[in-house]
């Protein structure tokens, strides 16, 4: 059995002090655990997610370093369930502007997920309320209709009611106006 799958990993992950390792070595140390056999359970990775980036990405306040960007995208890409209840979770409760936590979630979303974690990210962001801090990543998230399969019917209902039930909050919006420009342009086969 993998060694990483034991109730004592938060203990082993303080004891490394994964939390504050030098970005470098987070890179290295994300390939090792992305080459494990069998993967890691959801609970693991979710402890991971949180133990080695949780801290680093609620605290930017400028863009990350290529070395976290690079660890960020190799966890996701394998483990995006755990990695964006946990993490991007975390980002979308965050009060504020959290300006770079929004550009990094935005990246992710763009670059980094597969269709099912980019699903997620939506319904977690329409379990929140709507906030011209999460215009942005919800644009991300219609930008990969272009190139993906389109967003289930149930969510994308959804998603018209909320922003229908919102839109007096964002009357002067601009953000918000870019946004309906981006449902009905992207997602035309799904609005009836």
């Amino acid at each position: 059995p993998c060694p990483l799958c034991c109730p004592q990993l938060e203990g082993l992950c303080s004891f490394l002090q994964l939390s504050t390792c030098p970005e470098h070595l987070l890179v290295r140390f994300c390939s090792w655990l992305l080459a494990l056999s069998p993967d890691l359970s959801y609970t693991s990775a979710a402890i991971l997610a949180e133990q080695l980036f949780l801290q680093r990405v609620l605290s930017l306040c400028q863009p990350p370093s290529r070395h976290l960007m690079a660890a960020l995208a190799s966890f996701c890409s394998k483990y995006s369930q755990p990695f964006c209840r946990v993490l991007v979770a975390a980002v979308l409760r965050e009060p504020g502007e959290g300006a770079e936590q929004t550009k990094l979630v935005c990246e992710l979303v763009e670059e980094c997920l597969e269709p099912d974690g980019v699903r997620l990210v939506l319904s977690q962001v329409l379990e929140v309320p709507l906030s011209e801090k999460l215009l942005p990543v919800v644009q991300a998230v219609l930008g990969r209709q272009v190139r993906g399969p389109p967003l289930p019917p149930d969510l994308f209902d959804l998603l018209v009611l909320t922003l229908c039930r919102q839109a007096p909050a964002f009357a002067t919006s601009l953000g918000y106006a870019k946004l309906l420009t981006a449902v009905l342009t992207l997602c035309q086969s799904q609005v009836r």
